[in-house]
């Protein structure tokens, strides 16, 4: 059984499913797995500014799959950048902030599996 079936599944589910036609599922999705594609995407730092094209790619290769693939964003925290600065503080400590995020959202959203599309940072 997947796990997404406690949030897609039943009469109890409805309110569930209401949230989810709102972004694209239709009757026959509530049965697939959902995949979590978690999106390192940002302008910020060249490491991360190409990350859209290879998560929207993600994306289509899980749905041609007969997944449910549901984007959703994480931080990031560029070395580069930070270098030298009180910005350094952060670098390291936003990685972890990083797995809790997306482990979250996959939790949270009672997600099947999760696709993880991160940057050098």
């Amino acid at each position: 059984m997947l796990r997404s079936a406690a949030i897609t599944q039943g009469i109890q589910r409805s309110p569930n499913r209401a949230m989810l036609r709102a972004v694209g599922f239709g009757d026959g999705d509530f049965n697939k797995p959902i995949i979590g594609i978690a999106n390192g995407y940002s302008t910020i730092t060249p490491c991360n500014v190409g990350l859209n094209d290879l998560a929207h790619r993600a994306e289509e290769a899980a749905r041609a799959a007969g997944a449910m693939p549901q984007m959703f964003g994480t931080i990031t925290v560029s070395d580069g950048i930070s270098m030298g600065t009180e910005g350094m503080k952060y670098s390291l400590v936003s990685r972890e902030v990083i797995a809790d995020a997306i482990e979250t959202a996959c939790n949270g959203e009672s997600m099947d599996g999760v696709l993880a599309v991160g940057g050098c940072d």
